[in-house]
């Protein structure tokens, strides 16, 4: 995954973003954020650009202090093709399993992906 730091890149981002609200609405916060300053330490995150099938946001990998708490370790996700959520869910460079995480997101079927993928590994979901 590459992450999205220039300026107009994050712009673009955001604009494309926008077109498919509300489902983009818990990753367009903070790629807004992050293009403004990005006070609290998040990162985007898309499998390509500027075609990108997936956007996720995270807090900066250095900002973790506690790996087990799931509120700080927060991801959203946007996806175009369950493909590419799949092949995200199933990285072990992106997300990372040792640690309590929440993933958010407003698209059907991200449950359902979730619980595949984490059961199909032995982890739990809440």
């Amino acid at each position: 995954m590459k992450i999205l730091r220039c300026p107009a890149q994050l712009q673009l981002l955001e604009e494309t973003l926008r077109k498919s609200l509300p489902t983009t609405l818990p990753v367009l916060g903070t790629v807004m954020t992050v293009a403004r300053g990005n006070p609290a330490a998040h990162e985007v995150l898309v499998d390509s650009w500027p075609n990108f099938r997936i956007v996720l946001t995270r807090l900066c990998p250095e900002e973790h202090r506690d790996h087990r708490d799931h509120y700080i370790n927060q991801l959203a996700v946007f996806y175009r093709d369950k493909e590419a959520l799949w092949a995200l869910l199933g990285s072990t460079k992106v997300v990372d399993r040792a640690r309590a995480f929440q993933l958010m997101g407003m698209q059907e079927g991200l449950d359902e992906a979730v619980r595949d993928v984490a059961g199909a590994r032995g982890l739990q979901v809440k």
